[in-house]
């Protein structure tokens, strides 16, 4: 298992899950410092990652780039998956797709969250389904170009009422044969939909592609009740070899939040 830690460039994201906020340099210097294996970027739109200042970024910090996430998409350009409105949901694709070609280029996966949007009113539950499977359909193939996969969050209650549980969200990408498509289970959102955290990742098995390490109040685990030693064993008796990345609140402050992270995944994987 690897380590990493977020950093935001969406300043509407203010407030956010995310531990660094001052740039990628900032995030990669104290990233490195800390001991972590990786940095995951919520750019606020797929221009917003210079590949050639990344990859030298990753070379002088030793450093790989663990996901690249698409939450501005909703957060800053209100476009998502599954608006009732085609021109809405083109330009939802399209954002989602040129953010994979970007992430594809630095040989990291793209992640799925806010994006994949709700039903909408109106809307048939099945016909928005429809429509998520055509968004992913398109970021599948573009992220089978680059050889990497594509990664889908289900979100608790009061963010989507798509796939709230990760279970059901891994049988809707079975059933409609999205093959290159791996759930990213976050350990918050779990913390409020699942009866058993572990047991669901031991069901998830190799359709686990991702793993936010939150704890329960959305703090660095060691700040809340998430039962983690019992989550490690089951990712350790899936054989999961990606990412605990911290998309967590930078609380104290952005230090100590990247700090508790990497000292708790240390005690957690020796």
């Amino acid at each position: 298992m690897k380590s990493a830690v977020t950093v935001s460039l969406v300043p509407e994201a203010a407030g956010g899950p995310f531990v660094f906020w001052k740039g990628l340099e900032d995030a990669f210097a104290q990233t490195a410092a800390l001991g972590f294996d990786g940095i995951e970027i919520f750019p606020s739109d797929p221009g917003a990652i210079e590949t050639g200042r990344v990859r030298a970024l990753m070379e002088q910090h030793s450093l790989a780039v663990a996901a690249v996430g698409t939450g501005a998409g909703w957060v800053k350009h209100r476009v998502h998956l599954c608006h009732p409105e085609l021109e809405v949901r083109l330009k939802a694709q399209e954002f989602v797709c040129a953010m994979v070609r970007q992430a594809g280029a630095l040989g990291a996966p793209t992640i799925l969250g806010s994006m994949q949007g709700r039903v909408e009113a109106g809307v048939e539950r099945s016909q928005a389904l429809d429509w998520l499977t055509e968004g992913l359909v398109l970021a599948e193939a573009t992220a089978s170009e680059h050889g990497v996969v594509f990664l889908y969050e289900p979100l608790n209650r009061y963010e989507t009422n798509l796939f709230n549980l990760q279970m059901d969200a891994a049988a809707f990408l079975s059933e409609r044969h999205l093959k290159g498509v791996r759930i990213l289970a976050d350990l918050f959102h779990m913390n409020i939909e699942e009866k058993d955290l572990a047991a669901t990742i031991r069901s998830l098995g190799d359709s686990l592609g991702h793993l936010h390490f939150a704890d329960s109040n959305r703090r660095a685990i060691g700040f809340g009740h998430t039962p983690a030693v019992d989550i490690v064993a089951a990712l350790r008796d899936i054989h999961y070899s990606g990412y605990l990345s911290a998309e967590v609140l930078p609380l104290p402050n952005s230090i100590a939040a990247a700090r508790r992270t990497i000292e708790s995944f240390r005690a957690l994987t020796v």
